[in-house]
């Protein structure tokens, strides 16, 4: 693969839904950084446009697709809560598939989020869980500017059943 990748990011609209699915169930496949539960992976056609639709109409949600020749090859999104009070952060998560890895692709996704927080003038906190062993992302985020503020001890699981120590970490949108 080349090094001068043509990307297109945009937001996710209802017709992506059988293509996210696609992708979903690859990145699911490649690595076991995310985390993903099977009803996530056995939405229906239905189901996702439905999401997908509400996605794109709200103040303090997201998901941006990274697009290389016409094909999915990354997500980049920001869940946030209706409820008043904690309607102000958003949990950031970023998947690429195994391929792109290297590229540069979580930086530019990273940086469109956090441009579509700024510009939102919603979300106050962005943060995000990750395994302390995932360097690659966590020297990602701290060059986002995201800061640790806990180690979590068991928060997440393997394949094997083995517990997994993960940062929280976050950053403040002025």
């Amino acid at each position: 693969m080349s090094e001068e990748l043509q990307v297109t990011l945009r937001e996710a609209i209802p017709d992506d839904a059988a293509a996210l699915i696609e992708v979903m169930k690859q990145l699911a496949e490649e690595t076991d950084f995310l985390i993903m539960d099977q009803p996530a992976l056995e939405m229906t056609l239905e189901m996702m446009a439905l999401n997908l639709a509400a996605l794109y109409e709200s103040p303090n949600n997201c998901l941006f697709i990274a697009f290389v020749n016409g094909k999915i090859v990354g997500l980049a999104s920001i869940k946030a809560s209706d409820d008043y009070r904690v309607a102000h952060i958003g949990e950031v998560g970023i998947s690429l598939l195994k391929d792109y890895w290297g590229f540069g692709l979580g930086s530019l996704l990273m940086e469109e989020l956090i441009l579509w927080a700024e510009e939102g003038q919603l979300l106050r906190r962005l943060e995000l869980t990750v395994q302390v062993r995932n360097q690659r992302a966590i020297h990602l985020y701290e060059k986002m500017g995201f800061e640790k503020e806990a180690t979590i001890a068991r928060g997440a699981r393997s394949e094997d059943g083995a517990f997994l120590d993960v940062y929280l970490m976050r950053l403040f949108i002025n």
